[in-house]
């Protein structure tokens, strides 16, 4: 790697502060220049596989030439060359380094989990941006080197492909890596959650072992968090659940054998443990309240903020966390995907609504295409007018495109960015969202075409009763713990009310059973999400909402029922002509063993 890639040691330790930030200032200021010469290394290392040489790049490895051979690119491009990988094809031929696994995108393809190639020393690059985080961290919040870090932190299952590559998501990688289970003491990235809790594959006894853990170090704790918003929500929420269990064990120094049947997990929280009544005699009187506004800060009192994702799809979670934290800051601290790792937030204390990423330029090479009310569904083609990192426009959008060491090569992510302003010479963006995603809990992503699909499908029970959906929307329902999916049905008659509740029941689980892995693990194995629910709406609904939205200014010849609602007043609408409702009865099939390469393979 170039000295433009890492700094010396090529980790940070949280003990150096000063060189992390220099870090940070030097290839920001100089962002163009790292880009260029970011580049040229992936194009030259790389100059000798089957995808360059498909495009005549001939070793070249100037911005120019690389514009002009090699096209703007999406997932399903690349799925012919995916499937030869994960069915054992060792020749380079997206990367001269070897393919060390996949990465489980949580963006879906032909209804399934993408597979990301990604090499070793990819895990270098995370690691050096996390190793940032805290120097950042520790300009505006003093004393972090005093406590610990209360953060829930999961694996998911895992899979492998024909070839014998593992394929898992992101995170799971890395939780799994060295780099992560070997990494050296820093005073400011302590945990109160084992090792062994956060890697043991069983959600229920991780969950109860971290939340046990962080329960017993209640005083120390000075921050708290998760990776997503909601999945330091459904920690509370099994702290409702299981308060009464956690506080038992508080008391007697215990581990409920119920919980927690993994002997070496025991052992390990058992290490951690004491009896401690006073805790206990705490956690029952603030956990049997009828409230639980501020738990968090009621239970942890030394808290100083909440650290989670609260950007896009997660941002309606803030009111949720405001109730629950008694208004702790909510800090988005990095910008990441299975793709690549992009950029920091280096004002964390700004609102979550203004939370800005300063892309590190070093990370990978990044374009951006402009978007514009005219080209939101603009044709793929080599002639796509992408500009530099350096020459975005403040207040303007843009797709954002990489290319990566990995060997991505002009690959259209899929995320929409606002540009804010910049940090020295590299832009800052504000999140807006993915592209085309209408529904969205947790990690999971759900597209119009996908939820169409499903409806059509559930909607085959309805038949033989002479019902039929006229007309349909959607939106998250995030009042609940876990959030859950809600379609609001009009059908076409009164008959409606002859089709059996279990009938409406089985709609729901259809739906469920069409939706991608993403979601149906989100079901089945992780709890992230609730039942699908479907609301019988008055015969009519829609022509009111019709009408209203009229009233605000729509086109009447450009109308069309959305397929997914927001806005309160439309909820509210829709929520007082509701007749009946119904919740899937079980959850959807979802199993690990079975891997994504299949489903590819058959698109193919």
């Amino acid at each position: 790697m170039s000295k433009a890639m890492l700094p010396d040691n090529n980790v940070i330790p949280g003990d150096n502060d000063k060189k992390a930030l220099e870090f940070i200032e030097n290839v920001t200021i100089h962002a163009d220049r790292v880009q260029a010469q970011v580049l040229s290394e992936i194009l030259t290392r790389n100059a000798n596989t089957e995808y360059l040489k498909r495009y005549d790049l001939n070793g070249l490895t100037d911005r120019d030439s690389f514009k002009k051979l090699l096209p703007v690119i999406t997932y399903e491009d690349l799925l012919p060359d995916i499937v030869r990988i994960a069915n054992g094809d060792k020749s380079p031929i997206l990367s001269s380094h070897p393919v060390s696994e996949f990465l489980t995108s949580s963006g879906t393809s032909a209804g399934e989990r993408k597979l990301m190639p990604t090499i070793e020393e990819e895990l270098d690059r995370r690691t050096l941006l996390y190793s940032l985080l805290m120097p950042v961290m520790n300009q505006y919040i003093k004393g972090l080197d005093k406590g610990k870090g209360m953060y829930f932190l999961f694996i998911k299952s895992e899979t492998k492909t024909p070839g014998g590559l593992v394929a898992r998501p992101v995170l799971t990688s890395y939780y799994k890596s060295r780099h992560f289970r070997e990494k050296p003491f820093d005073p400011y990235n302590v945990y109160t959650s084992p090792m062994e809790a956060i890697l043991c594959p069983d959600s229920h006894q991780s969950m109860y072992a971290q939340l046990l853990c962080g329960l017993a170090q209640n005083k120390q704790v000075l921050r708290a968090g998760a990776v997503f918003a909601s999945g330091l929500l459904r920690a509370i929420r099994f702290l409702e659940q299981h308060w009464r269990s956690l506080c038992h064990d508080i008391r007697m120094g215990s581990v409920s054998e119920e919980d927690v049947t993994d002997p070496s997990l025991r052992k390990v929280v058992m290490n951690i443990l004491s009896p401690n009544p006073e805790l206990a005699d705490l956690m029952e009187s603030e956990c049997s309240k009828a409230s639980w506004e501020g738990i968090i800060k009621r239970i942890w009192p030394n808290t100083k903020y909440l650290e989670v994702i609260v950007t896009g799809a997660m941002a309606q979670y803030i009111p949720t966390l405001d109730f629950y934290s008694g208004g702790l800051p909510q800090l988005c601290t990095m910008y990441a995907s299975s793709e690549c790792y992009f950029g920091l937030n280096l004002h964390p204390l700004s609102k979550p609504w203004d939370v800005s990423y300063t892309i590190m330029p070093n990370m990978g090479y990044f374009e951006f295409l402009p978007l514009r009310r005219d080209n939101h569904s603009e044709k793929i083609n080599n002639q796509l007018e992408l500009v530099e990192l350096a020459d975005v426009k403040v207040g303007e959008e843009y797709e954002l495109v990489v290319t990566t060491y990995a060997g991505l090569y002009r690959y259209r992510v899929g995320d929409v960015l606002r540009v804010t302003g910049f940090h020295n010479s590299a832009p800052q963006f504000h999140f807006v969202c993915r592209k085309n995603v209408m529904l969205s809990i947790d990690s999971d992503k759900t597209d119009e075409v996908e939820l169409q699909n499903a409806v059509n499908k559930a909607t085959e029970h309805l038949e033989s009763y002479g019902a039929r959906v006229i007309e349909y929307t959607s939106y998250a329902d995030v009042s609940t713990i876990p959030g859950h999916y809600v379609l609001f049905w009009e059908l076409n008659s009164a008959r409606h009310a002859e089709v059996p509740a279990e009938v409406l029941q089985q709609c729901c689980l259809t739906v469920e059973e069409c939706l991608n892995s993403v979601y149906r693990q989100g079901r089945a194995a992780d709890k992230s999400i609730g039942p699908l629910e479907i609301k019988i709406v008055e015969i009519g609904t829609f022509d009111e909402l019709m009408d209203y939205a009229l009233s605000r200014g729509a086109s009447i010849n450009q109308y069309k029922a959305p397929r997914c609602v927001k806005f309160a007043p439309i909820l509210e609408l829709l929520n007082s002509r509701v007749t009946a409702s119904y919740f899937s009865p079980m959850c959807p099939k979802w199993t690990p063993t079975r891997t994504d390469w299949e489903s590819h393979t058959k698109s193919l």
